[in-house]
């Protein structure tokens, strides 16, 4: 078993001028704070600095909320007495988890087993967990895929129930969507109609539009082996863009190339795609279907995605190319 090193690429987007002026009366907040394990930064306009700032402050409360709620390496969290007790019987929680964790199954059906929010054994035994990067032995996957499949997990009348022992479940997937998008709430019901909010570079809501910039917020979708190259530039206006890529965290064995966007179904980290970019009305629907259109390919995303999602592919092959599934 080898335990080479992996490595890491910058986040696949970033804001663009898209010829931003800065002649107008509104008041411009930044502020950046780190949660589940990722930088959120939120720039915000409104008309009263003190009202922005405000609001701002309490985005930041809800996401720190929602990490002490959907941590799964603190052992005080929601999400941790979930994955400790279930297995010995239902498990009751919050009405906010019930419901997060019952969008987490329909995105599980709906994407053919692709996305799976039990997929933490895979990652550990891959050692993406940790970040470290390994190649196990074929009999340590089959193992470890025995305790994965959303098909184990059984929520019922606000409980949530294991069927068997070592099943876990990973808010990786979908936390920080769901806290993007629970932070553009938070803005809203406090007055703000114009904000940029990124949860680690590689999920980003725009809210309304920036001044002087009435098509949106400009974003650059990288290119994924080279971060300092476009591959596409998109407008973002009460929109969202999520990005997944091979290149974001990885290793080499062996000579081949294992990124950390498993396909729980059979073990191994997805092949043949370098990048996807989902650009939909929901943070959440964006950063989760990042992840099954990565893993089911381009011929399978044309044929499912909703009408109003637009993704952008980069494939992995020596040209890379990159273009859109309108």
């Amino acid at each position: 078993m080898s335990r080479p090193i992996p490595r890491r690429s910058s986040s696949f987007l970033a804001l663009c001028a898209c010829g931003l002026l800065q002649a107008h009366s509104l008041q411009k907040v930044e502020r950046a704070d780190e949660a589940m394990g990722t930088t959120f930064s939120i720039v915000a306009y409104g008309a009263e600095r003190a009202r922005v700032d405000a609001a701002v402050a309490a985005a930041f409360e809800e996401v720190h909320r929602l990490d002490r709620m959907l941590s799964n390496y603190d052992p005080a969290s929601e999400w941790s007495a979930v994955n400790r007790g279930a297995a010995q019987g239902p498990v009751r929680v919050s009405d906010e988890l019930f419901g997060l964790l019952a969008e987490c199954f329909r995105y599980s059906r709906e994407s053919e087993g692709a996305f799976d929010i039990t997929v933490g054994p895979l990652m550990k035994v891959w050692g993406f967990y940790k970040g470290e990067g390994l190649l196990p032995h074929p009999g340590e996957v089959s193992n470890a895929l025995a305790r994965v499949g959303y098909g184990h997990v059984r929520i019922d009348a606000g409980t949530v129930r294991f069927d068997r022992e070592g099943i876990e479940l990973d808010p990786g997937g979908v936390g920080k969507g769901y806290a993007v998008d629970r932070m553009a709430e938070v803005l809203r019901s406090r007055g703000v109609r114009i904000a940029m909010i990124s949860g680690g570079g590689s999920s980003i809501y725009g809210m309304g539009a920036p001044p002087d910039v009435p098509a949106g917020w400009c974003v650059t979708i990288r290119a994924p082996e080279d971060p300092h190259r476009e591959a596409a530039e998109v407008a973002l206006k009460d929109m969202s863009l999520s990005t997944s890529g091979s290149y974001e965290k990885f290793f080499r064995a062996e000579g081949r190339r294992y990124a950390h966007i498993m396909d729980p179904r059979t073990g191994y980290p997805a092949q043949g795609v370098a990048s996807v970019s989902v650009l939909a009305p929901r943070t959440i629907d964006s950063e989760v279907w990042a992840k099954p259109y990565f893993v089911n390919g381009r011929a399978w995303t044309a044929r499912h995605k909703p009408k109003d999602f637009r993704v952008f592919f980069c494939e992995d092959s020596k040209d890379q190319a990159c273009d859109w599934i309108q």
